[in-house]
Order: structure tokens, then C-alpha cells, then sequence
């Protein structure tokens, strides 16, 4: 390989450019701490009547409504700050994977009726 493809392969940090999964591993990522925020909202409301009336953007649709307004705001927030802290780095996509599918189950699990019924406020 000559010196000039060599140099145009690689950017400033010596890495291919190719190979910087920064921005990819941002959007995973963000979608697992979306999935927890929703999890933490749904739980956090069964333990709270003033937070799930607080929660309530829509009548006929209830706290659901501000449970997924505020997780997709969420969502936005986190990828954006990560695509900016990661967006020149090479993170590899096998562990933001991991880390997301993590924050997936966790989130899930707050979802579950059988799980936020145990913190419900009376």
C-alpha cells in the first residue's frame, strides 16, 4: 500500500476511519437508557399518585401519555450528549450492545405489572 492511501485511510488518531463505531454505539446506547427510562417512569408513577398525575399530558390517554412523551425525550437527550462524547472514538459496538441490552432488561422489568404493583401507592 503506498504512503498517500495509507494517509488518506487513517485520521488523526491513526484509526480508520471505517472503523470509528463512536456515532453507532451512541444510538444503541441511547436506545437502552430510553427503554430504562420508561421502565423507571412506569415504576416510579405505581409509587407515586402525584408523579402519575403529573404524568398525565393527555386525559383520555392518562399517565401513559407523559410516561412515553418524557422516555422519548429521554431517548433524544442521551443520544445526542453520547453521539457527542463518542463521535470520534472507536467504541466498539459489541459492548454498547451489551451495555444496552442491559439497560433493555432492566427497563423491561419496570414495565412489568407483577414488578411496579409492588411499589404501588395506596
Amino acid at each position: 500500500m503506498s504512503a498517500e492511501v495509507a494517509e488518506r485511510l487513517e485520521t488523526a488518531e491513526g484509526v480508520p476511519e471505517d472503523k470509528k463505531e463512536g456515532p453507532i454505539s451512541a444510538a444503541i446506547i441511547a436506545g437502552g437508557v430510553g427503554t430504562l427510562a420508561l421502565g423507571l417512569l412506569t415504576t416510579l408513577g405505581a409509587a407515586s399518585e402525584s408523579l402519575s398525575d403529573a404524568l398525565v399530558l393527555n386525559d383520555r390517554v392518562g399517565p401513559l401519555s407523559g410516561k412515553t412523551a418524557f422516555a422519548v425525550v429521554i431517548w433524544l437527550i442521551a443520544w445526542g450528549i453520547l453521539h457527542a462524547v463518542l463521535k470520534d472514538t472507536r467504541y466498539e459496538t459489541r459492548r454498547a450492545l451489551t451495555t444496552a441490552l442491559i439497560l433493555v432488561a432492566l427497563g423491561v422489568v419496570g414495565t412489568f405489572p407483577t414488578f411496579f404493583e409492588a411499589f404501588h401507592s395506596e
